[in-house]
């Protein structure tokens, strides 16, 4: 053994590490995440889809937050109608300019406040949504996987009679159930269009996740912390979930643009968030509806370009991070 070995394997105080128990061949610097976050950045930064992506969603989310900035700006709320300014003498929505920047709809509202706060809607949304089926997916996941045998037999079975459920169908259901006698919403229809996306998105976190637990659990890594006997859940917690969790962070990503699709959709059809609070998708069934789009596009085209934009801009950015996290992964 040369002397620099030698160097290499004895600490530099002995004594101290002798005095702490602690056996001296055994000890190995302390990571420390600072070096794995730079890297991150770093790899962002040089990754152009990336920061396409990162940039468009910035864009939309700056867009919400300051949608009450342009709103006191212009002097126009989002539910507030100017029938006098928006409508010309025979009632048609005037055309962008004339105090309005997308011009207005058919009740005289300002066209490009109501798309701002539709943003916060669809982002009010689908971000908690499909936050809660991460942690229920990736939980349940992480459950089938690891125990497999019956527990993974119920678990595979709760997610089939999930996809089983239609969509749509159910959304109505819910809907339904939440009119009380008097017509009125029992609970903030909000919060049902969470409920109803959460309810179908969980199942696409847990069978990836649980295919990656079922990949792991078979490493060295694994088995050599249960022949030291370390316990089941701090096996999952500690050696399973870190190597899990990037993934998943990835599908939310490319979850998220389709959960507010989702929202969208149910808006459209008069199911999801209620009139007169703005939604792309109540925007775009308005102008549909009335057919005033003919004469003003841009009742149309205004939440129909930020729905796609904001749709673009999370499927770059989870691509992105995918080519990124995932260095095997070819573009």
């Amino acid at each position: 053994m040369s002397a620099a070995t030698v160097d290499a394997t004895i600490p530099a105080d002995p004594a101290k590490a002798a005095g702490s128990g602690e056996d001296p061949l055994r000890r190995r610097p302390r990571r420390t995440g600072s070096g794995s976050a730079q890297r991150l950045f770093r790899a962002i930064v040089r990754d152009r889809l990336t920061l396409a992506g990162l940039a468009i969603v910035a864009a939309v989310v700056v867009a919400g937050l300051l949608a009450p900035v342009f709103a006191a700006w212009t002097g126009h709320g989002p539910t507030d109608q100017y029938r006098e300014a928006g409508l010309n003498a025979v009632g048609v929505p005037v055309g962008p300019g004339s105090g309005f920047l997308l011009g207005a709809d058919g009740s005289g509202r300002d066209v490009f406040i109501r798309t701002l706060y539709g943003t916060q809607v669809s982002l009010l949304v689908g971000v908690p949504a499909t936050t809660l089926a991460l942690l229920a997916g990736t939980t349940l996941g992480l459950i089938a996987g690891f125990f497999g045998g019956r527990t993974d037999a119920v678990v595979s079975q709760i997610i089939d009679i999930t996809l089983s459920f239609p969509f749509l169908v159910t959304a109505l259901c819910l809907v339904a159930l939440n009119r009380g006698d008097d017509g009125q919403n029992i609970v903030n229809p909000i919060l049902v269009v969470i409920l109803v996306i959460t309810l179908f998105s969980w199942t696409f976190f847990a069978r990836i996740v649980r295919g990656q637990v079922i990949a792991l659990r078979n490493r060295p890594f694994v088995e050599a912390a249960v022949s030291i006997g370390a316990s089941r859940t701090r096996i999952i917690v500690r050696d399973i979930l870190p190597n899990v969790i990037p993934v998943a962070l990835v599908y939310w990503g490319v979850q998220l643009p389709l959960n507010i699709v989702g929202e969208a959709t149910l808006s459209f059809l008069g199911v999801g968030v209620v009139p007169p609070t703005p939604s792309w998708g109540n925007m775009i069934s308005d102008a549909q509806a009335s057919a005033l789009y003919q004469s003003q596009p841009w009742m149309l085209l205004g939440p129909g370009i930020a729905l796609v934009l904001t749709v673009l801009g999370f499927n770059l950015l989870s691509s992105g991070l995918q080519n990124i996290l995932d260095p095997n992964r070819k573009r």
